[in-house]
């Protein structure tokens, strides 16, 4: 499964912490989209589909959710909620976010610009994908 946690750099201070996501530093691709999903009512899950190109790294920054990330034969679920830790999701890998707690905010840095024919929505669609 092309799927592993990435730490980010972590600088630690009394007044507060910082990380840093770059491609120097961490992130494996040329970030060319950044995008949060915020106030996700109790219950709801986010994602559902794949990506035919673009690789992404997704951050829980604040809060809390589960990401499970679907191969087509085997599926994983990872718990988010560091924020100095980014899930890299790399193309072809089905993917659904659910169980975000109160407040959770997440980030996902994108190696693509959006493209609506990037996406394959349908779980039906991504199976016969991934049996070519």
């Amino acid at each position: 499964m092309d799927t592993n946690l990435i730490d980010l750099p972590k600088i630690t201070d009394p007044r507060g912490n910082l990380t840093v996501a770059e491609c120097a530093g961490g992130v494996p691709f040329p970030i060319k989209r950044v995008y949060w999903v915020y106030d996700v009512p109790g219950g709801e899950s986010r994602g559902g589909h794949a990506h035919r190109r673009c690789e992404e790294i997704i951050i829980a920054v604040s809060g809390s959710f589960d990401v499970t990330i679907d191969d087509g034969t085997h599926s994983r679920t990872y718990h988010l909620n560091h924020p100095y830790q980014g899930l890299y999701v790399s193309t072809g890998m089905w993917r659904t976010l659910n169980d975000f707690s109160s407040g959770a905010v997440c980030l996902v840095l994108a190696s693509e610009p959006f493209e609506e024919e990037d996406y394959i929505r349908e779980y039906d669609t991504f199976i016969a994908e991934k049996s070519r």
